[in-house]
């Protein structure tokens, strides 16, 4: 018989699973623990992203993240699951980028098309990256549309942005450290030690991508899995098949969800206490990983933290459950709620 969870039950379970409960909060010590323990963090805005790691964690900073990712280069941003930008930890993207990558470059052709970037236009344009980066160059997106459009490849309008997301998801470059605030791109296998053995084989990762999401998003779904990483469901499905041994089964509102064995203590853990508040940043992680958000929110209100157009707005959650948006103003160096 499977154990029947309530909402409340699968918020709990879900933000323990996130590192957001305070029985997990603070498991992992450094940016890259965080940054792995959540399988990458969204990233359309970094500032978002270190916030994210900031919530997950105690004492963490802005600066801890900047080191992680220029000096210690333990984490790396760079296009990632459903071919969006992510801090991943600089190991898992070993096995994660040659996985994912020929994938969404396969899924942009039509794009592509319309933009005139046919595959020789973009392996020109790589070729150029690669040549203009050599040896340690870091170039911010203008500086390296610049040399670009010298060798007679067309960067206008979305174009440079496209060019820079094909070679980062074929490998050839990341993003490299700020220069006044501003992100330069690097060669990848300059910025790493890209050449080093990945420890999971090609044929280890589907199943390893569905292990990752299980301990981050648990209890989920083969479409919850599809819609985080940007598969297909069939291949969701199939990667669910081959742990299905390690996972256990349960009933959750709306329909059966699997999670880890590992995790089956929590399903008995009290749940008195305080309530659980936390201020989430814009395009958390915990707002992106599930087809369904119903868990989480209403829909009569779902607009607030999603108006569209792929804006994701910060999420006051209580509990697990999204109960306002917020928002703050620097003065004098310091941080304020606005009204």
């Amino acid at each position: 018989m499977l154990r029947s969870l309530s909402l409340e039950q699968l918020r709990r379970l879900r933000t323990q699973a996130q590192g957001l409960h305070p029985q997990t909060t603070g498991s992992a010590v450094s940016v890259a623990q965080v940054v792995r323990a959540v399988g990458g963090l969204q990233s359309q805005e970094l500032r978002s992203a270190e916030l994210a790691v900031r919530v997950r964690s105690h004492g963490l900073t802005v600066q801890d993240v900047k080191r992680a990712r220029e000096e210690d280069r333990s984490i790396v941003l760079t296009w990632c699951m459903r071919g969006t930008m992510h801090l991943v930890a600089a190991d898992d993207l070993k096995w994660l980028l040659p996985f994912l990558g020929q994938r969404f470059i396969a899924a942009t052709q039509r794009r592509y098309r319309q933009l005139g970037l046919d595959s020789q236009t973009r392996d020109r344009a790589s070729q150029v990256m690669h040549a203009v980066l050599r040896g340690g160059a870091a170039l911010t997106r203008p500086e390296l549309a610049d040399r670009l459009a010298a060798a007679g490849i067309p960067v206008e309008g979305q174009a440079i942005a496209h060019l820079v997301r094909s070679a980062a998801l074929e490998g050839v470059i990341c993003f490299g450290p700020e220069r006044d605030g501003v992100l330069t791109y690097v060669l990848l296998d300059e910025w790493l030690e890209w050449n080093v053995p990945s420890p999971i084989m090609p044929e280890q990762t589907q199943t390893e991508l569905v292990r990752r999401y299980l301990a981050a998003y648990g209890p989920a779904t083969p479409d919850d899995f599809a819609s985080w990483s940007g598969i297909p469901i069939s291949q969701a499905r199939a990667g669910f098949e081959t742990i299905l041994s390690d996972l256990l089964e349960v009933e959750m509102p709306g329909g059966s969800g699997w999670m880890r064995n590992n995790d089956r203590d929590w399903l008995d853990a009290s749940q008195d206490g305080p309530p659980m508040v936390r201020l989430l940043p814009r395009y958390d992680t915990y707002l992106l990983g599930y087809k369904s958000r119903d868990f989480m929110m209403s829909p009569a209100y779902a607009r607030r933290i999603h108006p569209g157009g792929g804006q994701i707005n910060p999420a006051l959650i209580e509990d697990g459950r999204v109960v306002g948006t917020w928002r703050s103003a620097r003065k004098k160096k310091r941080l304020h709620p606005c009204d």
